[in-house]
């Protein structure tokens, strides 16, 4: 049952993890999906996935998100493809392990580039389409190392604070336009991160989060009436920080 009809959805990172588990739960609810990543392939299975379980609007724009400078351009191009939005959600990013101390420069803006300054430029591209129907909803995922340190993390926690600070400046900028900010710090969450090249870390994943359960969260938020606002919220395992 179709419990969000007519609102429009558009999600980054959602080929695999969080991302994907969001697009699932945003167009079981209802909502039409632009689902934003980089591989073209993925996203066209999931749109097949989608098509097979709801009968909304799913859409795959196989964007990649680290050419910062052409980031605005291409959702801008999206929107004019898919239509005006209701939500985004930011949610690609990247994993990054290593000592600040050692941390080649160029490696540094990968993980800022990604993390911070495309959310950045994707919130550039929606906010007049948002202000013109009178309001939206901007969901930024982060991570509880944003509040915590961990060794070896730095970077990643750092471009998630930068992620939290973002999103209570836009909060305040354009809260007179109706439009809310939503910001997620999950804890560890048993995604594909891991596997990653420039991730080097060997937890117990058993415990972890899973993706269905963040996607659900997020979903929640984006179905709050106008008038309320979960500006931020931490989802931990059960078992605690692992």
């Amino acid at each position: 049952m179709n419990i969000a009809p007519n609102r429009r959805a558009l999600i980054t990172g959602a080929s695999t993890g969080i991302g994907r588990s969001t697009a699932l739960a945003f167009a079981q609810a209802g909502f039409d999906v632009a689902l934003v990543s980089r591989s073209a392939d993925k996203l066209q299975s999931l749109v097949a996935e989608i098509g097979a379980v709801s009968a909304v609007k799913a859409q795959s724009f196989p964007i990649d998100l680290s050419i910062t400078d052409q980031v605005k351009s291409n959702i801008a191009s999206l929107l004019g493809q898919f239509g005006p939005i209701d939500v985004l959600v930011n949610n690609a990013g990247m994993g990054y392990t290593g000592s600040l101390s050692q941390m080649p420069l160029d490696d540094w803006c990968k993980v800022i580039d990604l993390n911070v300054t495309s959310i950045f430029q994707c919130i550039q591209a929606v906010l007049s389409g948002m202000r013109e129907h009178g309001g939206g909803m901007i969901i930024n995922v982060s991570s509880v190392a944003a509040r915590q340190a961990f060794p070896e993390w730095g970077a990643y926690g750092i471009s998630k604070a930068a992620v939290v600070a973002l999103s209570k400046a836009i909060s305040v900028e354009e809260r007179s336009h109706g439009v809310r900010v939503v910001t997620i710090l999950p804890g560890a969450v048993n995604t594909p991160l891991w596997d990653t090249d420039t991730v080097q870390a060997d937890f117990d994943r058993s415990g972890m989060l899973t993706p269905e359960l963040v996607a659900n969260a997020i979903l929640q938020t984006a179905l709050l009436p106008p008038g309320a606002v979960v500006e931020e919220l931490t989802i931990m395992p059960s078992g605690g920080t692992l």
